[in-house]
């Protein structure tokens, strides 16, 4: 009888770590937070820059990703730095993109801030155990050459102070080019958001190959 009993627990034992199984196969989470130019604003969501990354991360075999795109319209890093703790708790993300800071400078706020918020958000993600790329942005000309280099500034500062990758211009070869804006001058049309992805992926890409695919077999 104790055999049997010995059996039976060794079975019982054996099917809890097999029906376990799909909480440790979880999909790794690439989290987005950003503003209005991750959140598809003016543009079509399934034609937007993140929707287009999800078909890229199947295209280029990195399936077993999964997409959280917490972007608002209109947010600062000092609203994504109030959100980030309840996120990183939520969808426990391997890989986190930050791309904040625009909406900062576009209202003048001070750059010693906006370094602030955005060293106070990569701290914390890493020490979420999560990699991190920051995507910089750069404001009009017409807030004078002094400001724009201390806004720019922000972002080097913080990527080289946390060892963290830096796309500096999320925008590079966009914002110059005929019909890639909005009316607003401020916003990426459809046409932009191909080149968008194209900015962030090699960085991107990195990141995911750094995460190692045997703790999400």
């Amino acid at each position: 009888m104790d055999t049997v009993f010995s059996i039976l627990r060794s079975t019982l034992f054996l099917f809890l770590m097999v029906s376990g199984a799909p909480a440790l196969a979880a999909k790794p989470t690439l989290l987005i937070l950003g503003d209005s130019l991750s959140a598809a604003y003016g543009v079509e969501t399934e034609r937007a820059w993140v929707s287009l990354l999800e078909r890229r991360l199947l295209d280029k075999g990195y399936q077993h990703w999964q997409v959280a795109n917490a972007s608002i319209s209109g947010e600062t890093t000092d609203g994504g730095l109030r959100r980030l703790p309840g996120l990183l708790e939520r969808h426990q993300p391997a890989v986190v993109v930050i791309e904040l800071g625009g909406n900062d400078g576009l209202r003048g706020f001070p750059p010693q801030v906006i370094q602030q918020n955005l060293a106070a958000m990569v701290n914390l993600t890493q020490e979420a155990g999560a990699k991190v790329l920051l995507v910089g942005i750069q404001i009009p000309p017409n807030y004078g050459p002094r400001y724009m280099a201390a806004f720019a500034e922000t972002f080097q500062v913080v990527a080289r102070e946390y060892e963290a990758p830096l796309v500096p211009f999320f925008l590079e070869g966009i914002y110059d080019q005929p019909g890639m804006m909005q009316s607003d001058g401020i916003h990426p049309t459809t046409a932009a958001q191909p080149l968008m992805l194209d900015n962030v992926w090699p960085a991107l890409e990195s990141l995911l190959q750094e995460v190692k695919i045997a703790q999400y077999p």
